[in-house]
């Protein structure tokens, strides 16, 4: 395949999937990994594409720290049918966590009020949500107030959520790479939401399909650590067939 042509496919690939891993570039083209990798340079160059390891994504993947005030403008319609969907997950007398973000705001302005529920979360702004919810009780996580997710982070959370032992964990995050796995910008939130996931017998992210091919600062866990992703149907069925043999549950809304 001359090099005109490879880097038609290329391009193709990446609108199609919003990834393209050097790997299977080499075994679809049948040329060396090499020869993809100058590919791909030649392209980046152009402002075609973002190079990251091992693979490629048609913007950058790298997203910096937001206010929930900002992100909570975007993927607006998405967020509300995942969270929405998230609900059909509760059972009556859960024992939950919820984690911080946009997404899991709207998933716990979601929850019925009849439902019974324990809910242990680091989100202030969680917190306030669920007091409309007459039988839900509330564990508020203690520690450092980040203001930018209206969340709190730090050794107080940490030690406190491992006293623990709860059902469900429903979270959100910053980006979702199909080799780094799921990521949120701040560090210390990072290593907060991966002891959640120890904490908690299933693990359920909520996030739309903007995030993917996307990585922050933090890294919370392997994509194999996750059971379910619930997901709107923009996600492309690259996203979806990966996920899935990796063991995720994917559900589209």
């Amino acid at each position: 395949m001359i090099i005109a042509k490879r880097h038609k496919y290329i391009l193709d690939k990446l609108k199609e999937a919003g990834y393209v891993s050097v790997a299977a570039l080499s075994r679809e083209m049948d040329v060396t990994m090499v020869t993809v990798r100058k590919d791909l340079r030649i392209l980046e160059e152009k402002g075609l594409l973002f190079r990251t390891h091992g693979s490629a994504t048609p913007v950058s993947p790298y997203v910096n720290d937001k206010p929930v005030t900002e992100k909570r403008l975007v993927q607006v319609s998405q967020k509300n049918a995942i969270a929405s969907k998230a609900t059909e997950l509760l059972v009556q007398d859960d024992v939950i966590i919820i984690g911080s973000g946009t997404t899991v705001l709207a998933f716990a302005q979601s929850i019925p009020r009849t439902l019974s529920l324990t809910v242990l979360t680091a989100a202030m702004n969680v917190s306030m949500a669920l007091m409309d919810v007459p039988k839900a009780e509330v564990v508020q996580l203690g520690g450092v107030v980040r203001k930018s997710s209206s969340s709190v982070v730090g050794h107080f959370a940490e030690n406190m959520i491992k006293d623990f032992a709860c059902s469900k964990l429903f979270i959100s995050v910053d980006g979702i790479d199909p080799e780094f796995g799921l990521t949120t910008s701040n560090l210390l939130e990072a290593h907060l939401n991966s002891i959640m996931i120890a904490s908690a017998q299933k693990t359920i992210v909520l996030a739309d399909s903007s995030k993917f091919g996307k990585k922050s600062f933090g890294k919370i866990a392997k994509i194999e650590d996750i059971d379910t992703l619930i997901v709107d149907k923009n996600l492309s069925t690259h996203y979806v067939e990966m996920l899935e043999e990796r063991g995720v549950e994917v559900i589209l809304v």
